[in-house]
């Protein structure tokens, strides 16, 4: 095959013509262009997308699973309703109701003579009646009214000041 231009060609052809061997420069450059472009864009749509999820994430957020799963359905449905949830509650910080809970759960079991935890099981002496937790090494004869949990002391008190 010749490649050579054609006679009545002029001498200074530009840039963006395909030579004679058909290859096209500027269609392979743009083609090129259009691929990195779209797999840009892809990466950004998709950064944008996970935005709340990774806001709720750094924050320590307790509602990060809401969010994430918020995120899918947007993902999935193409219902941006479920963007804007997400990301407004990624925003907002939930009061936490767990913790106080479990410390007033704790201090409650500490004043019935448990350990901390110990107080959502029955174990096999309390079901005979025995005592458990701090008052079991106390449980002798010799035990004074000093000596007894608060919740039995504070029923000692209410029955004597009912009797007198």
């Amino acid at each position: 095959m010749d490649t050579s231009p054609h006679p009545a060609a002029p001498p200074h052809l530009p840039f963006f013509l395909p030579g004679p061997d058909g290859a096209d420069p500027v269609l392979v450059a743009t083609g090129i262009f259009l691929a990195l472009a779209l797999l840009a864009f892809g990466l950004l749509f998709l950064r944008l997308h996970t935005l709340p999820e990774r806001m709720a994430h750094r924050g320590h957020k307790m509602q990060f699973e809401i969010v994430a799963v918020l995120g899918l359905l947007a993902l999935f449905t193409h219902m941006h309703i479920f963007w804007v949830a997400g990301l407004l509650l990624a925003l907002v910080d939930l009061p936490d109701f767990i913790g106080p809970m479990r410390r007033i759960a704790g201090s409650a079991e500490t004043m019935a003579g448990l350990k901390p935890g110990e107080g959502d099981t029955i174990s096999e002496d309390a079901a005979a009646g025995q005592p458990q937790g701090h008052d079991a090494a106390k449980a002798g004869p010799d035990r004074n009214a000093t000596d007894i949990a608060p919740p039995q002391r504070a029923a000692e008190i209410a029955r004597a000041h009912h009797e007198a």
